[in-house]
């Protein structure tokens, strides 16, 4: 995968693998460290640890047989990036509802739930039986 941003994103789609980077952001681990709070083996999470070395979301150690594997969190700074692009486009579609709410109570209109009825008459009627 060229884009290194794909490469994040698909890495990320999985949910063991969000956990592994999870349980590194508390520090280094090994395989075995890793694989503890899954039912899956060592082969398994390390599979699991190469799409995340493919990625550029974990590095591994070259100590003989003690590889412990690290947290590399610049990639996430670049997903983090693409997503925080898209915050102008819902403060402004969140604003735009807000405002039409505040017009429509100007207005004295009665707001509806979402299955159509009066969100008020039925604040009332639960107040009725109180």
């Amino acid at each position: 995968m060229a884009d290194p941003l794909s490469a994040t994103f698909s890495a990320l789609a999985d949910p063991t693998r969000r956990a592994i980077l999870a349980r590194l952001s508390h520090g280094e681990a090994t395989v075995g460290e890793l694989a503890a709070p899954f039912d899956m083996t060592f082969a398994a999470v390390s599979k699991h640890l190469r799409v995340l070395e493919g990625a550029g979301l974990v590095t591994r150690g070259r100590n003989a047989q003690y590889r412990p594997a690290r947290l590399d969190a610049r990639p996430l700074a670049a997903a983090s990036d693409w997503i925080g692009g898209y915050a102008q486009f819902w403060d402004d579609s969140l604003g735009a509802l807000d405002h039409y709410l505040n017009a429509l109570q100007q207005l004295g209109a009665p707001t509806s739930t979402p299955t159509g009825g009066d969100a008020t008459a039925s604040i009332e009627k639960e107040n009725d039986h109180d």
